[in-house]
């Protein structure tokens, strides 16, 4: 599905089929990593899952795309400017396309760095979609917390429990964790109730 969707993607917008397939390598490459656990190809099959969902809200749906198949392309678990890298790289694929909306879709990647609720619709869709997993059940969360500790696995257990529980924290203080109404419908109770246990249980 993802590789199909890409291509097809891609398709519109540029007539070079081996630079297509070359940004697609690129991407299974990047998101296929041995030291990725969560932000992995799965990551993205559950955010098109969700997207489905909502696609018929969705104003520039390649414009989405783009983000969603970009937005951690660059993942390095000891850096902080990942967002950024991921945003300049898409900025150079992309730009050898006729796609015309690279500035939206570089804003879109470098907003899943922080979160906030934006003016752009579509920039608030794809914040929840990355965080659908949240709010998903107990079982699944406790998967994705454990992924997540082995992407971070050069961190001794001090040092990650206390990294962990600021980034709960601060998910938490948001004014809201899902930013659009069916989002917040859907997992909002369920997110608050796992990030509290994960809380706890990093006591």
């Amino acid at each position: 599905m993802l590789r199909e969707k890409f291509l097809n993607l891609m398709s519109k917008y540029s007539d070079d089929e081996s630079y297509n397939l070359k940004c697609w390598n690129e991407i299974e490459k990047n998101y296929s990593s041995k030291s990725r656990h969560y932000h992995n190809l799965e990551h993205l099959e559950n955010m098109l899952v969700e997207l489905d969902k909502v696609k018929q809200q969705v104003n520039n749906l390649d414009s989405l795309l783009f983000a969603i198949y970009y937005h951690d392309i660059i993942y390095t678990p000891t850096k902080s400017d990942n967002e950024h890298q991921s945003a300049l790289l898409f900025k150079n694929r992309i730009s050898k396309t006729s796609f015309p909306n690279l500035s939206k879709c570089i804003a879109q990647i470098e907003a899943t760095k922080e979160h906030k609720l934006s003016t752009d619709k579509d920039t608030n869709i794809l914040l929840d979609l990355d965080l659908s997993i949240l709010g998903k059940s107990r079982e699944e969360y406790q998967k994705y917390c454990k992924n997540i500790r082995k992407e971070y696995h050069i961190y001794p257990d001090v040092m990650y429990r206390k990294g962990r529980k600021k980034v709960l924290i601060n998910i938490l203080k948001l004014d809201s964790i899902y930013k659009t109404d069916f989002f917040k419908q859907e997992y909002k109770n369920q997110a608050k109730k796992n990030l509290r246990y994960e809380l706890n249980q990093l006591n």
